[in-house]
């Protein structure tokens, strides 16, 4: 049986062949880059279907290049104390399935599986979450409309994505826990104050999702220090890419060396 289930009736899927098929035989086919569409034509409200393939592949570069591993040995961290074996995750914004498979890879090690679920709008993000190798189940959908269960999620990861308070809720089980990453004030300050004539700071602190109370912090504060192309994968895989000028995109290029901080707030939240 699949953790997914079908966006037109609610019923749970299961794999008969290359496709998900509900009991009233809604059928979807598995594309063979390895996810299934589950995306209403409504659900995301936009018509740019989430990261294109070049922010998905500069997005990979740095992620597998391990600058971030400080915020994904944290997140394993985290997960831990909420997961046990054949607990159920959903990656709610997964991306290119960078935190999924380094924390599915990181549980096995101590002897946990789980059942996983990756979902995003972007499908160029689930072709590379695919390729990644680890047994989860990957889906176009919106994290405000997300093809899964009521209360049947043991964890739902959210990392750096939207926050669908209302659908976690929904779909985390009794005892379920939230675990997002977030950043804090000076996140990413260095590469701002190399693009901008006024960089602002981040919200000193993230809200807290509607109806989830907050169980534990661990902040992630350390300074990375990158060069070349490096600096532009990390600015293009940001939102800035969208809403920065082509003249404070060129100041980029000038720089050869970047020293940013990174601060992020990785939390564990309960109903």
């Amino acid at each position: 049986m699949s953790l997914f289930t079908c966006p037109v009736c609610g019923g749970q899927l299961e794999q008969q062949g290359r496709s998900l098929v509900c009991g009233r035989k809604h059928c979807y086919d598995i594309a063979r880059a390895g996810y299934v569409n589950l995306l209403m034509n409504n659900s995301s409200g936009s018509k740019r279907h989430g990261d294109d393939a070049a922010q998905i592949q500069a997005r990979t570069r740095f992620l597998d290049g391990g600058h971030y591993r400080p915020l994904l040995d944290a997140l394993c961290e985290a997960a831990e104390g909420c997961l046990e074996n054949d607990d159920c995750l959903v990656d709610a914004g997964c991306g290119e399935g960078y935190y999924t498979a380094g924390l599915l890879r990181h549980m096995r090690e101590r002897g946990v599986m789980l059942r996983a679920a990756g979902i995003d709008i972007s499908r160029d993000a689930l072709r590379q979450a695919a390729r990644r190798g680890e047994d989860i189940e990957l889906a176009a959908a919106s994290v405000f409309r997300m093809p899964i269960a009521d209360r049947s999620a043991d964890v739902v990861l959210s990392i750096f994505a939207p926050t669908a308070a209302e659908e976690f809720r929904r779909v985390l089980n009794k005892g379920g826990r939230l675990i997002q990453a977030v950043p804090l004030e000076r996140h990413l300050f260095g590469l701002k104050q190399a693009v901008y004539d006024r960089p602002q700071l981040n919200p000193p602190e993230p809200p807290m999702p509607e109806g989830f109370r907050l169980l534990d912090c661990h902040e992630v504060r350390f300074d990375l220090t990158i060069e070349g192309e490096t600096i532009t994968d990390l600015f293009t895989m940001t939102p800035y890419v969208y809403k920065t000028g082509a003249d404070d995109q060129r100041k980029l290029a000038q720089v050869e060396r970047l020293t940013t901080e990174i601060e992020v707030a990785v939390r564990v939240l309960g109903v």
